[in-house]
């Protein structure tokens, strides 16, 4: 089951977006006592077979609990690993049975719309870990690069290839969750800047000074982007991004009441 420690205390009674922030992305907010338990993960790269198994873990941890359960994803669904399109269609379709599931967006998932719809930049994308996203969906880039195909024919042959609804998908995430003094995001939050006026660009790709010096918030943040071998606890943080592609482990956090932990 994994180690348990106390955090943060009373959450708010709430549930609705935040305000602040309405030309980017989503950011949401739920009430005290609104799911049983949670269970969140980060920076899954690809790596859809660690995935699967994670979400196994968590089935079989929240059988012996009763009532509604929420599984968050903080980001970076894609590039690195082997298997970034059968991630994304894993986390398009429902959850599991008594389960609410809500991916945000990392900066990787960004990345990878704005190629979509712009790739004029895939030099640069490449460069970024995108080579492994573009396999996974059967494209041979380096095939086409060799070729000297252009940027029109590079963009024709993505198109083609991924599917529009995984792009829809990641276009449609939201970039927060909160739940009372508890704040999930991809990357971090800026130091001492109220959580309504947060730029997404700073929640996707945030490290310092955030991970020295923490929220500077009446708030513990949950994040990943950052990897480490362990999860990571600073200054009213959690960093869980356990760099999955390169080790195989993926953390997954739970919340149960008030009391955080981690699942073995």
């Amino acid at each position: 089951m994994g180690y348990m420690f106390n955090y943060l205390g009373p959450w708010r009674q709430q549930i609705r977006i935040l305000a602040g922030n309405r030309k980017g992305r989503a950011r949401l907010t739920f009430a005290e006592g609104e799911f049983a338990a949670v269970y969140a993960m980060s920076d899954v790269h690809g790596c859809y077979k660690e995935l699967v198994e994670a979400h196994r873990r968590i089935e079989e941890d929240a059988a012996r609990i009763p009532g509604p359960k929420l599984i968050v994803m903080l980001g970076d669904y894609v590039d690195r690993g082997p298997d970034s399109s059968a991630v994304l269609e894993f986390l398009s379709k429902s959850p599991p049975p008594g389960f609410q599931r809500f991916a945000l967006c990392g900066n990787h998932d960004a990345e990878l719309v704005k190629l979509y719809r712009k790739p004029a930049h895939i030099l640069e994308w490449l460069g970024f870990a995108g080579t492994e996203t573009l396999h996974s969906y059967g494209i041979d880039i380096e095939h086409l690069l060799q070729s000297a195909a252009g940027s029109e024919m590079i963009a024709r042959v993505i198109r083609n290839m991924i599917p529009e609804r995984h792009i829809q998908f990641l276009e449609s995430l939201p970039i927060m969750l909160r739940m009372g003094r508890v704040v999930f995001v991809h990357a971090g939050v800026k130091p001492g800047i109220d959580l309504k006026k947060q730029k997404d660009s700073d929640l996707m790709w945030i490290r310092q000074p955030f991970l020295d010096d923490g929220p500077q918030l009446p708030v513990l943040v949950i994040h990943g982007h950052t990897p480490a071998r362990a999860p990571t606890f600073g200054p009213q943080r959690i960093g869980i991004d356990t760099a999955v592609s390169a080790t195989g482990r993926l953390t997954v956090l739970t919340i149960k009441g008030t009391r955080v932990g981690l699942l073995n």
